[in-house]
């Protein structure tokens, strides 16, 4: 059976809203998308690629495929992560979206459809798209975590955990931690049950 990676640019306070452009997503009137840009790096950029070169299967939220089919089709296959993307057996998640047009793109109506995809696929990756994330949590779906984490604060735009949002879960680290030259921190953790709460510190 397959997993279903998590793959997730944030800032400090949780925001992962637009980060790859100022135009992005300006959703809730957001206007400071593109933050991702200036701690870009060449270590980092490979760490992405290499993610993305592992995945055989993206699973992508009604949000951020509008988004990512708007953009990766007209990149031109001489850039290497349009070529992968486009190329890749793709899912969306969407109650209204029956004809996806980006090619070898598949509509799926609910999130109880993924489970399937594990026996399909050695590993399906979804980026962005918050709501399904927070979804496929609610539901177990999810293997691992891969945050990149960056060393900002924005104070507002959409963010992965709302107040209130989420079921408890417990993770544990899938890889050491690894830092890139302008701060961001790449963190990878893997699904370990439920939490463990009521320890009193002074006993550990």
């Amino acid at each position: 059976m397959g997993i279903l990676s998590v793959d997730l640019f944030i800032t400090l306070d949780g925001v992962y809203q637009a980060p790859g452009g100022p135009d992005e997503d300006l959703e809730g009137g957001f206007e400071l998308g593109g933050w991702q840009g200036a701690y870009s790096d060449h270590e980092t950029g490979e760490a992405i690629g290499a993610g993305i070169d592992r995945m055989d299967a993206l699973l992508l939220g009604r949000k951020t495929y509008e988004i990512f089919a708007a953009y990766w089709p007209n990149r031109g296959e001489d850039d290497p992560i349009a070529g992968t993307f486009n190329a890749l057996p793709k899912f969306v998640v969407s109650r209204s979206l029956a004809d996806p047009s980006w090619r070898g793109t598949t509509a799926l109506s609910n999130v109880t459809e993924v489970a399937s995809l594990k026996d399909q696929f050695n590993d399906i990756h979804v980026i962005g798209s918050g709501d399904l994330v927070r979804s496929l949590l609610d539901a177990n779906l999810v293997d691992r975590l891969n945050l990149f984490l960056y060393p900002l604060i924005l104070g507002s735009g959409k963010r992965l955990f709302p107040d209130g949002a989420g079921v408890p879960a417990a993770f544990r680290i899938a890889q050491p931690p690894r830092t890139f030259p302008k701060g961001a921190i790449q963190l990878s953790y893997e699904r370990a049950g439920d939490p463990i709460t009521g320890v009193d510190i002074s006993e550990v």
